[in-house]
């Protein structure tokens, strides 16, 4: 019942706030970062992702997440990892992330980021209806006037991702034929 309770405060207390427009006008940002540092506790990537830094990089330009993101940083750890931000605006800048968020204005390149991630365990996040239907394993939507999100579990786990329960229980669903 406790580890109910937290697994609520982490994720739908963020969506009672009131929304701020951070400096590209993304209401969400702050919740947005949040919600990116909260999926490192509900999902588990392979042996050799636990090395090193955590690294989330956000493919586009969005410098109120960038922010957050940061500021984030400075203050968490993923397990043992310090946290590490990244940005890129070419789709050859994406390196081998723990985490790509992308841009809605990047997602029309949704099927060429699926092949450059291809073999690695890349937690894909995208922000645009349908996409987790076509790809990514999460995707950040809005309902009844709050940031939620979906997850396309069976595209985590083609990047060798595990997805805990509670995060299923959380996510609004989606499968791959969606």
């Amino acid at each position: 019942m406790k580890r109910l309770l937290v697994i609520v405060c982490c994720f739908l207390l963020p969506s009672v706030f009131g929304f701020q427009v951070g400096p590209t006008g993304d209401a969400n940002a702050r919740l947005k970062a949040v919600f990116l540092y909260n999926f490192t506790r509900y999902i588990e990537w392979p042996e050799e992702y636990k090395a090193g830094n955590f690294v989330i990089n956000v493919y586009g330009s969005n410098s109120g997440l960038l922010m957050e993101l940061n500021n984030m940083a400075k203050v968490k750890n993923v397990g043992s990892q310090k946290i590490e931000i990244k940005q890129t605006t070419v789709l050859e800048g994406i390196g081998k992330p723990h985490i790509l968020y992308v841009t809605p204005e990047n997602s029309s390149q949704l099927s060429d980021i699926i092949s450059k991630l291809k073999g690695k365990s890349t937690l894909l996040v995208t922000e645009k209806p349908g996409l987790a239907g076509k790809g990514s394993a999460i995707n950040f939507v809005i309902v009844d006037n709050k940031q939620k999100f979906e997850l396309n579990k069976t595209n985590a786990e083609k990047y060798s991702l595990k997805v805990s329960s509670a995060l299923v229980n959380l996510a609004i669903p989606v499968d791959k034929d969606n």
